[in-house]
C-alpha cells in the first residue's frame, strides 16, 4: 500500500509570540492531493504547537511503500550523542574535583592469573558523582529523597524527547513563557540553551544559562517525566543562593540531567531519550551515557530522513 508524506520549509509563529524556522520537516498526510493548508494544520498538530500559525516556503508530498499493516520500517536507527567525554582530571564544574583514572592491575600484572597468552586491564576511577554529563536523583536535594537505585527505568530510558530551543534568547533565562507552547506530559524535556559550546573553558560556569523556579513549575505541572539542558547548572547557581529548578523538580521525582551536549542535532519532536545511571544504593548523582535515537527511513532524496532537522527558535 501506499502512504504519504509531505515534506515542508515553514516559518512558524508561535501562539505566544516566538517564532520557529522548520526545514525538511516531514509530515504525514492523507493523501497525494493534499493542499497546503491542510499541510499548515498537520504541522501544527505534529508539533504539538496549539495556536500557532505556519507560513509555507517550500512543500512536496511524495508516497512510500508500506506493509499491510500501515507500519513503516526504518532501515535503521540513528544514534546521537548527547554525553561529554570522561578523562583524567578533567573539569565538570568549578571548584569540585575532576576525575583521577588509574590502573588498579595492569595487562602485564594481569598473566600470572591466566593461561599463557591471556591478560586483563583492571582500570579504576575516583571521581564525584557530578562529573561529566550527570543525572541528579531526588536523593541529591533531599535525605529522605529516592536515591540511584530506586529510580524506576520509565523515568530514565526510551522517552519521547521535547526539545526546547532557547539558543537566540537575549537572556540566559529559560521561563515558563519559552516552555508554554510544548506539549511535556510524560516527556524528556530538553533545554538547548547552547551553553554546550563553552564547556572545558573559564566562561562555561560563567553567566550560564538556566531554568528558572517558574518554569519548573509549569514541567511539573504539565507532567514532564525528565529534565536535562546542555548547561553548567539547571539553577542560576550564584554562590550561597537558592536553586529552585533542582528543589520543585526532585521534589516530585522528576530527574534530572545537567551538561548535556549536541542537542542541536536533535528535532524539536520525534526522538527518544536515555540517560540511565548504574544503580547506586544511598548515592544521588551519578554520569550517565545520554543519548537520543531516530527512526531512519528510506528512500528519501535528502542528506537526513529521521522526519526532523534541527530548527532554530527565536523568542521575540
Amino acid at each position: 500500500m501506499l502512504q504519504y508524506r509531505a515534506e515542508l520549509d515553514a516559518e512558524i509563529t508561535l501562539s505566544n509570540g516566538g517564532s520557529v524556522t522548520a526545514r525538511a520537516l516531514l509530515v504525514e498526510v492523507p493523501h497525494a492531493d493534499v493542499t497546503h493548508p491542510e499541510v499548515a494544520r498537520l504541522a501544527v498538530a505534529a508539533l504539538g504547537l496549539a495556536g500557532a500559525k505556519v507560513d509555507l516556503t517550500s512543500v512536496r508530498v511524495f508516497g512510500e511503500t508500506v506493509a499491510a499493516g500501515g507500519g513503516r520500517t526504518p532501515q535503521r536507527i540513528e544514534y546521537v550523542e548527547l554525553s561529554h567525554v570522561i578523562e583524567s582530571g578533567m573539569t565538570t564544574y568549578a571548584g569540585l574535583p575532576g576525575p583521577v583514572i588509574s590502573a588498579y592491575r595492569t595487562w602485564a600484572e594481569s598473566r600470572p592469573g591466566y593461561a599463557e597468552g591471556t591478560e586483563f586491564s583492571f582500570d579504576r576511577i575516583e571521581m564525584i558523582g557530578q562529573t561529566g554529563t550527570y543525572l541528579d536523583s531526588p536523593r541529591h536535594r533531599y535525605q529522605d529523597g529516592t536515591d540511584l537505585a530506586g529510580l524506576p527505568l520509565g523515568r530514565l530510558a526510551d522517552l519521547p524527547a521535547v526539545v526546547v530551543r532557547t539558543v537566540d534568547n537575549d537572556g540566559r533565562a529559560v521561563d515558563a513563557g519559552d516552555l508554554e507552547p510544548y506539549v511535556v506530559a510524560g516527556h524528556a524535556v530538553l533545554l538547548h540553551t547552547g551553553g554546550d559550546r563553552h564547556w572545558g573553558t573559564d566562561a562555561y560556569g560563567t553567566d550560564a544559562p538556566f531554568l528558572t523556579e517558574a518554569g519548573a513549575r509549569l514541567l511539573v505541572e504539565r507532567g514532564a517525566a525528565l529534565v536535562g539542558i546542555d548547561s553548567a547548572n539547571i539553577d542560576d547557581a550564584v554562590p550561597g543562593g537558592p536553586r529552585p529548578a533542582h528543589s520543585v523538580l526532585l521534589a516530585v521525582g522528576i530527574p534530572i540531567v545537567e551538561h548535556l551536549t549536541n542537542l542541536g542535532e536533535l528535532p524539536p519532536l520525534g526522538a527518544r531519550f536515555t540517560a540511565a545511571p548504574p544503580r547506586i544504593v544511598g548515592f544521588g548523582t551519578f554520569p550517565v551515557r545520554a543519548f537520543a535515537t531516530m527512526p531512519w527511513f528510506e528512500p528519501h532524496d535528502h542528506t537526513r530522513s529521521a522526519g526532523w532537522l534541527p530548527t532554530a527558535v527565536q523568542q521575540s
